[in-house]
This record gives structure tokens, C-alpha cells and sequence, in this order.
């Protein structure tokens, strides 16, 4: 086949054979297709779009450009969610440890932080010790002992994915629902999985602040993941606000740690985190509803068998054994911490949440340049909810920086992110829809 050809048909229009996408597929992945080649192509996806049939075959043909990891001898299905990303989205690094307890094995494969979102390896980094890309056989080995590794994508995993990504970073075709989906589902599908959960995020904090985009972005996942043969659902999530009390690597840490501990959590963020693993325990065949999925995960909570798993997770990966009993010893954190004051009294009307994403970044704890380095010790904490009153001079929330400067920065942002009104205002819903296969 001839790589131009391919372009030209799609640039005018055309629906590609599954043999036609298979081809360009593998040559992103092995180098023969030049980068030009990728741009005009993914600049004809972006403008004329694809068929399910074609999203699916991309999806395959990018998946099989690399190692496709399979997980003989497990006693339960294996299983996983992605987020789409938002700003305290810590959801992770509870989810796995509840769906390994209730019999579930996860071999997590997840990302960096994304412009004001936050990621969950960045998150992970910030455990002293913790291997976010450790080999095949240790991966294999953590998720077969504890029944869940959190770690990143290497480079035999859909390799097309990491090439192609690069190009439309710089083509302008990021945006594009069909790339996305392919993007997203391309890792997931190379790890090997028998079920996927989606949380599609919608709102001021998320990619998709447009509630349809973020619908139209799970009706294609769910659609391409199901005729790739990955049971999937999707649950379209709120991120008009932050999810957890927490923005920031060690602070998200911490604050799922917590969590698991059973110390107390924001009900939206103990929602979606429950709503999440209870779809995955069906899909996977591990309960029969949804109630009763519930059910498990709570004993799973409250018997403190979640937060051992973590702890032994966590371990296993180099981070250290004590991390769930002795948190604030081994996390880092920053030498300043001042409180954002409420200037007026009133209710909390609004929340930029892209903008408390963006004071994070600013601290250090996210990137400008993808070769920017971390401070995991700075972020925000102690988040209000939408619909709460404060009184004059109450604290919004804590920021946790390294300079006095850097904290006036940060809290300049923060007071222009929060926006007050002299009535109470309902607040948004946490799950908006589930999006079945």
C-alpha cells in the first residue's frame, strides 16, 4: 500500500479499509511512515472524521503496533478505569486498591500531569522510592501478589500512540474526538484487559468543559472499546469543582491515604470513587449489581483490607512498607502554608476549576514543557464545596509553596477563581449519566 494514497482518501472523505488503517498504523509504529505523513493524515481524520468501523480498526492497529500483555494464571478478571483528567482527581489510587480487594486485578497503566490537570504518576512520584516505570516481570509480579500496580506507559506499549501523539501535539489535531478516543483506548487495550470503566469529566476543570463533547467522547470510547472486545462503560463525571480536598501531588496522596484509612472524605469525590469501582466489579462479573457491588466495597473499606493492599502495592514497587500508617513522614511537604481568606461573607456561586489547576502549576506542581521538573510538596488544600457559606475572613483553602512570593501568586488566583453570590445556590451533580455498552 502506498501511505499517500491512504491520506488522499481519507483528505477526501472517503471511509479506510480496516487493512488500510492496520498498515498506517504499523508504519507510525515502526518508523516507515514519515511524521509529514502523520500530520496531513491526522489533519484529514480531524476535518472529515470516522466511521465506528474505522475508530475501532485505528484503535487495534495502534494497539498492535507494540507488546500486548497477557495475564495467564489469574484467579479474576482483569480490570481497569482511566479518567480523563481533571483537578484533584485522586480517584485512582483508591479505585485500585477497593477492586483488588473484592477480587479484581488491575495492572493500572496511567499518565502525567496535562496542562492544569493533574497526573496520576506525578502523584505517585512524589512516594519516595515508588517505581512508576518498573520492568514487565516487576509490573506482572505487584499486580499477581496485590492484585493492582499503578505505573507508566513504557515504550513497548503501543508505541503508534506515543509517535502519533507527538505529531498532532504540534499539527493542532489534539481536539479531535476520533484521535482521542483511539489514543486513549490503543494503551488501555494493550494492557491486556477483560473490562474497562470511563470517567469522562465535564465542566470548568475538565478537557471537555462542554457537557455534550464529554458525552459525544463516551458514546465513542464505550462504542470502539466494546467492538474491540473490552466490556466498557462510561460515567460522565462533574469538574466544576475540585474532586478530592486536595490539589497537588503529595497533598492527592495523602488525601487518598486518608480516604482508605477511613478518616473522612468529601462525599462527591467517596461517590464517584464508589460509583466507579461498582461498575467495574459488574463489568468484570465480580458481583452481580451495582448495589451489591456497593456492598462489597464498603466491607472492603471499613475492614481496612483497601488500605493494606495499597500499602503492600506500594512496597512492592520500592516505596516504603509503612506509607499507610506513617504518611506525613515519608510525603514531602512545603515549607510555606498561608490560608486564602474569604474577602466578603456570602455562598460559593462558582469555581474556576481550570484556574486552582492552573495555581498548582504555577507552585511548581504541574508543567509548562513536558521536560519541566515536579515540586510534588506544593498545591492547595482544604477546598470548600460549591453552596457553602463563609464567613468574612473564613479560609477558602490552605497553599502550600515554597516562597512567600510564590504563595501571594497562587492566592491571587485562587481569590479570582472563587466566585461569591448573597444566596445560596444549588450545587452540580456528581455523575451525570452512565453510559453503557
Amino acid at each position: 500500500m502506498i501511505p499517500q494514497e491512504i491520506i488522499r482518501k481519507k483528505r477526501d472523505g472517503q471511509a479506510l479499509s480496516r487493512e488500510e488503517i492496520a498498515f498506517f498504523a504499523k508504519g507510525i509504529g515502526d518508523n516507515s511512515i514519515s511524521e509529514g505523513q502523520i500530520a496531513a493524515f491526522a489533519m484529514a481524520v480531524f476535518f472529515n472524521g470516522m466511521s465506528l468501523d474505522e475508530r475501532v480498526a485505528l484503535t487495534e492497529g495502534m494497539r498492535d503496533s507494540g507488546e500486548i500483555l497477557s495475564w495467564p494464571g489469574m484467579d479474576g478478571p482483569v480490570i481497569d478505569k482511566h479518567s480523563t483528567g481533571g483537578v484533584g482527581d485522586n480517584v485512582s489510587l483508591m479505585l485500585g486498591p477497593l477492586v483488588a480487594a473484592c477480587g479484581g486485578y488491575v495492572p493500572m497503566i496511567s499518565g502525567r500531569g496535562l496542562g492544569h490537570t493533574g497526573g496520576t504518576l506525578d502523584k505517585l512520584d512524589s512516594i519516595p522510592g515508588y517505581q512508576t516505570m518498573p520492568s514487565n516481570a516487576k509490573f506482572r509480579e505487584v499486580v499477581k501478589a496485590c492484585g493492582v500496580a499503578i505505573i507508566g506507559q513504557t515504550g513497548d506499549l503501543a508505541p503508534a500512540d506515543k509517535r502519533f501523539y507527538a505529531t498532532r501535539d504540534i499539527t493542532a489535531t489534539v481536539e479531535s474526538l476520533d484521535l482521542i478516543t483511539a489514543s486513549i483506548l490503543s494503551k488501555k487495550l494493550a494492557a491486556g484487559l477483560e473490562a474497562l470503566v470511563m470517567d469522562v469529566k465535564t465542566g470548568s476543570g475538565a478537557f471537555m468543559a462542554d457537557y455534550e463533547d464529554a458525552r459525544a467522547l463516551a458514546e465513542s470510547i464505550v462504542g470502539v472499546a466494546n467492538g474491540a472486545g473490552v466490556k466498557t462503560s462510561a460515567l460522565v463525571t462533574d469538574m466544576n469543582e475540585p474532586l478530592a480536598g486536595a490539589a497537588g501531588n503529595s497533598l492527592e496522596v495523602l488525601d487518598a491515604i486518608r480516604f482508605l484509612r477511613g478518616e473522612g472524605t468529601r462525599p462527591r469525590l467517596e461517590s464517584v470513587v464508589m460509583s466507579l469501582s461498582a461498575e467495574l466489579l459488574v463489568l468484570g462479573g465480580l458481583a452481580e449489581t451495582r448495589e451489591r457491588a456497593r456492598r462489597d466495597l464498603k466491607r472492603a473499606l471499613d475492614s481496612g483490607k483497601a488500605a493494606e493492599i495499597f500499602g503492600r502495592m506500594v512496597s512492592g514497587l520500592g516505596g516504603p512498607g509503612d506509607l499507610v500508617e506513617k504518611s506525613e513522614r515519608h510525603l514531602p511537604t512545603a515549607p510555606i502554608q498561608i490560608e486564602v481568606r474569604a474577602p466578603e461573607v456570602g455562598w460559593i456561586d462558582r469555581i474556576d476549576t481550570r484556574e486552582l489547576g492552573m495555581a498548582v502549576v504555577e507552585l511548581g506542581g504541574g508543567r509548562r514543557r513536558a521536560e519541566d521538573p515536579i515540586d510534588y510538596a506544593v498545591g492547595l488544600s482544604g477546598f470548600l464545596d460549591l453552596g457553602d457559606q463563609v464567613s468574612n475572613d473564613d479560609p477558602l483553602c490552605v497553599i502550600h509553596a515554597n516562597s512567600e512570593e510564590d504563595a501571594r501568586r497562587a492566592a491571587s488566583r485562587v481569590q479570582n477563581a472563587i466566585t461569591l453570590s448573597d444566596s445560596p445556590s444549588g450545587g452540580q451533580p456528581v455523575i451525570y449519566e452512565t453510559i453503557e455498552g
